[in-house]
């Protein structure tokens, strides 16, 4: 079958590789119809790899070396492993990025995104940009009456969906959101579709754009205004009251510690790769609640995404930037967006 394989930093090849062996317990073997690029893909092209085992076996999958990437997919199941009764051939589906245990003391209470056995795939083993691939049916959803280019969105929008959880603001409260790449960008469309008022920030005028199909109330280019100086004047010298940061920059770091308000809400989504500093004293002083956000949760989130995307898919539309083919991944898809020309979500089309 034909497949996108990560072989080394910048080195990815669309090439013919083993199609997966016949599903075994638990599992259904998809075929891939649409496949989503995800920053961390074009990170680990770029700069990896970070999260691929190239050299090492996985501690959870167990896989080491070259490696199928892509965690975005929807597609038809074509066979079903020994104990699924879920999924039968011809459903179209969408899993989930990571595998949990089931088993271990988080997976219990209901904190799979933090399993002790946690892998993703393609990441950690073969994912979905190929013809087909295998996937646990226990992290698969039916995708319903939904076209395949709008529920390629789930699975982010579910990260999305984790990111701003708990978050609920009153009708005079802004929120603001760090980096408006795919997660950032999808953030602020849920909160838009809430009628939360948010303001975006990034650097690039790509981004900033995609943003902006999402609802951002305000747009802020962080590349020539003071980001923090602007948000506090617009709320009046107070600051925001929930500041989410999606870069992974420590000049996004920087900006967040920044424009949150006294008693105000810091959540960091973004993976930031090197240590940043961080005020902790005036956190600390000013009762500031600082708290993180993993993945998503497949039993809550994913569905929720779902059923988001089935009422307003225009979120969809509004993130989608172009549908390429397999054989165009690399120029127009991974380099394309490490340029940052991109304006939204690349999908593969399989």
């Amino acid at each position: 079958m034909k497949a996108a394989v990560f072989h080394g930093r910048g080195d990815v090849r669309v090439q013919e590789w083993p199609a997966p062996p016949a599903p075994g317990p638990g599992e259904i073997q998809l075929a891939v119809v649409r496949a989503g690029i995800c920053g961390t893909d074009v990170e680990e092209f770029t700069s990896g790899p970070h999260l691929i085992p190239l050299t090492r076996p996985h501690f959870a999958s167990g896989h080491h070396g070259p490696l199928v990437i892509g965690h975005e997919m929807v597609g038809e199941v074509v066979a079903t492993g020994p104990g699924v009764d879920t999924f039968a051939p011809g459903d179209m589906v969408v899993p989930g990025s990571g595998v949990s245990c089931g088993d271990c003391r988080w997976c219990v209470r209901g904190r799979t995104n933090i399993c002790g056995r946690y892998y993703t795939l393609g990441l950690h083993v073969d994912g979905g940009l190929a013809e087909r691939v295998n996937v646990p049916a226990r992290i698969s959803r039916s995708v319903g009456d939904l076209d395949p280019d709008i529920a390629i969105m789930a699975q982010p929008l579910a990260v999305a969906l984790r990111a701003v959880r708990d978050i609920t603001p009153d009708p005079d409260q802004t929120v603001v959101v760090i980096g408006l790449g795919s997660i950032g960008s999808l953030a602020v469309a849920a909160c838009a579709a809430r009628g939360v008022r948010t303001v975006g920030v990034d650097v690039s005028a790509a981004r900033l754009e995609t943003g902006r199909r999402a609802g951002a109330g305000l747009l802020i280019d962080a590349s020539h205004e003071d980001a923090s100086a602007v948000i506090r004047a617009v709320t009046g010298g107070h600051g925001a009251d929930v500041v989410i940061e999606a870069s992974g920059a420590p000049a996004g770091l920087a900006t967040a510690v920044n424009a949150v308000c006294r008693g105000g809400h810091l959540r960091l989504v973004g993976l930031h790769r090197d240590p940043s500093p961080l005020d902790l004293t005036r956190l600390v002083l000013e009762e500031v609640m600082l708290d993180t956000s993993k993945v998503h949760i497949c039993d809550q989130d994913l569905p929720e995404a779902l059923a988001l995307l089935t009422d307003h898919p225009e979120i969809a539309t509004t993130a989608l930037d172009e549908v390429v083919t397999l054989d165009r991944l690399i120029p127009d898809g991974l380099e394309r967006i490490a340029r940052g020309d991109a304006t939204g979500k690349v999908v593969v089309r399989l």
